[in-house]
């Protein structure tokens, strides 16, 4: 959790600038930017990874692919396997990541992979180290790092994500692994505030992160999820949106984050999951690149928009009419379950499906490397693919 001084109820003060905001939040740190106006600037410089961290980023946002996410917990990925009837056991989760990460061509799609770091140090079920198979893909492996969402004290029923404690010496031995880049997911409830004390937990744990992160190798994914959960309209959450992206760039600023070395990994402005308004792609569109231009910098390379529980095909649409014109970053996917869904079930853990599953896989992830690109038509998508996923409160 934040520190005593970050944790002090206040209101959310708007910022005009991402990197600048009305006044600092915790007086020590400004301070000691006072008293040592280079010290943290001359150790992020020093950095012996900061080119690496840039070639990394812009490899993982390469035109006309994303990432997929498979860095379900043991216990999510249980839940997923029990929907196709099978036991949620170590042979059976590597069966099922096997077939992802084999799929062939699929690193034409997809630029990055999110591991859970059990699959960051297994095999396949032939033998071979999945690192080294996505390797060959040329697609980036990366891990899942943070320690899930617990209650935060003295919150109006909301969250903070765990982990800092132990991460510098969790990312070098990732590092050691393969990984490349790493994955830290907190969330902010619309319906539950949000308070300015999650807003403000929430992105000084990102900030922490991701600085923790880019000194020890890793690319970090910058992901401050706005749940879908709630009956808000669009314009309720761009305002909530606004205020948490605001946040979370003030703090990585004071962490003396390299921004050229990260990407984003937000949820798209929509209304919430129960709203009777339905927005259309091209409302989502207009509303979500209206925020990235208002908070995001353009030294960002990539934003890797999760689904949120959309169908395949609506987190597809929406991706695309996002890339009907030229944008300063590159706007692409981090999908999970819009990417999976179809494949799972295709699969149903029947050797004899492997082939046919895999080539569901690659429906979808060539269907949103087309969308990257905004080109694609929507055309010829199965009833299964427009099924919604969204689960109230959802945790992985």
């Amino acid at each position: 959790m934040a520190s005593a001084s970050l944790l002090k109820s206040s209101p959310i003060i708007e910022k005009s600038e991402w990197v600048k905001g009305a006044a600092l939040r915790h007086p020590s740190a400004s301070v000691a930017a006072r008293s040592h106006p280079a010290t943290s600037l001359a150790v992020r410089a020093a950095s012996s990874y900061a080119d690496e961290l840039v070639k990394t980023a812009k490899t993982i946002a390469s035109p006309g692919r994303g990432i997929l996410a498979m860095d379900e917990s043991n216990a999510t990925c249980g839940k997923r396997l029990a929907s196709i009837g099978l036991e949620n056991t170590e042979a059976n989760r590597q069966a099922y990541r096997t077939l992802l990460v084999t799929a062939p061509g699929l690193g034409n799609y997809v630029s990055g992979a999110i591991l859970f770091e059990e699959t960051l140090y297994q095999s396949t079920t032939d033998g071979r180290k999945m690192v080294d198979v996505l390797l060959t893909q040329n697609i980036v492996p990366g891990i899942k790092v943070d320690k899930g969402l617990v209650p935060l004290a003295g919150s109006n029923d909301e969250s903070w994500c765990q982990g800092l404690d132990g991460l510098a010496s969790r990312s070098a031995a990732y590092y050691q692994q393969g990984a490349r880049f790493a994955k830290w997911r907190t969330v902010v409830s619309i319906p539950n505030g949000p308070s300015a004390l999650a807003v403000k937990e929430a992105a000084w744990g990102l900030a922490r992160y991701a600085a923790i992160s880019q000194d020890n190798g890793l690319v970090p994914i910058v992901e401050p999820e706005i749940l879908l959960d709630g009956d808000h309209g669009i314009e309720r959450t761009f305002e909530v949106a606004q205020k948490v992206w605001g946040e979370v760039f003030f703090y990585l600023a004071e962490n003396n984050v390299m921004f050229e070395g990260i990407l984003l990994k937000p949820s798209m402005v929509t209304p919430g999951a129960e709203c009777k308004e339905k927005a259309t792609p091209e409302q989502v569109a207009e509303y979500t690149l209206k925020l990235l231009h208002r908070r995001i910098p353009p030294a960002v390379p990539g934003i890797m928009f999760l689904s949120g529980g959309q169908s395949e095909v609506e987190a597809t649409l929406n991706l695309n009419a996002m890339n009907q014109g030229p944008n300063p970053w590159h706007v692409s996917f981090s999908y999970a379950r819009a990417l999976q869904n179809t494949c799972l079930k295709t699969w149903g853990g029947r050797p004899e499906k492997v082939k046919e599953a895999q080539e569901a896989l690659l429906v979808r992830a060539k269907a949103n490397s087309l969308a990257q690109l905004g080109k694609y038509t929507g055309e010829g998508e199965s009833e299964e693919s427009k099924q919604g996923m969204f689960v109230k409160g959802y945790t992985y």
